[in-house]
């Protein structure tokens, strides 16, 4: 049985956090959005598609529907054509035709502040609230996806199978003062250092914590248990 990484001790959990916040003080999402129903948009067509990938689709998408009106307006085979680089497309056009139709029919066309109100929204899962609640509202919520799974496994902060048992988790054992930036830091340090293949362990500024150091693949490239959206 491939053992799993120890665990890190409160001190230096905090450490970690410390380090991420020296980097990037202000994190910042790397999906372009000027609005919130931009980012809804988004982060919606994230699923399974690169962040590079989305801003190429959206800049063309939001400049023809900056909102739910706009996008209603679009043909439903212009909206599939705008989005037919993406992965499951034609799901996500129907998802946010029927998301761009709520807003307007339950929210006066803008983007809900309430987890089950966005969660009600076709293709908006837990994972897609919480990017949504912290990085509109800086609510101290952490949005697990494969990226976040990943670092939060490597470094020892968590074990869970599941998006929520992971959340559950890392809630529980990072600094209150660090969870605004959480999601944003262990995103784009599994973007960027901590990557699912050949990790960048040498250059890593955590390298000296993390228990997965040189031996990345520790039982913790293991699928989550169920969807991330």
């Amino acid at each position: 049985m491939t053992p799993t990484p120890r665990r890190l001790t409160p001190a230096e959990t905090a450490r970690v956090f410390a380090l991420l916040a020296r980097r990037d003080p202000e994190p910042r999402t790397e999906l372009n959005h000027r609005t919130p129903f931009e980012l809804l948009v988004a982060v919606v067509l994230s699923a399974q598609s690169t962040d590079r990938m989305v801003n190429h689709v959206t800049e063309e998408l939001f400049a023809r529907a900056p909102d739910p009106a706009g996008l209603l307006a679009l043909a439903p085979e212009d909206l599939e054509r705008l989005l037919s680089r993406l992965g499951l497309y034609r799901t996500k056009a129907r998802h946010l035709r029927n998301t761009a139709r709520l807003l307007l029919e339950r929210h006066g066309g803008a983007v809900p502040r309430e987890r089950e109100a966005l969660e009600a929204l076709p293709g908006v899962g837990r994972k897609t609230a919480n990017v949504l609640l912290n990085t509109l509202w800086d609510e101290p919520v952490v949005a697990v996806d494969t990226h976040v799974a990943r670092v939060a496994r490597r470094l020892g902060l968590a074990r869970g199978r599941t998006p929520e048992a992971i959340e559950r988790e890392l809630v529980a054992r990072i600094p209150p003062q660090r969870l605004r930036h959480a999601h944003h830091w262990l995103v784009l340090h599994g973007r960027h250092v901590c990557r699912a293949r050949r990790p960048l362990c040498t250059s890593c500024p955590l390298r000296t914590l993390c228990p997965s150091a040189h031996s990345p693949d520790l039982d913790t490239r293991r699928p989550l248990a169920s969807g991330s959206r």
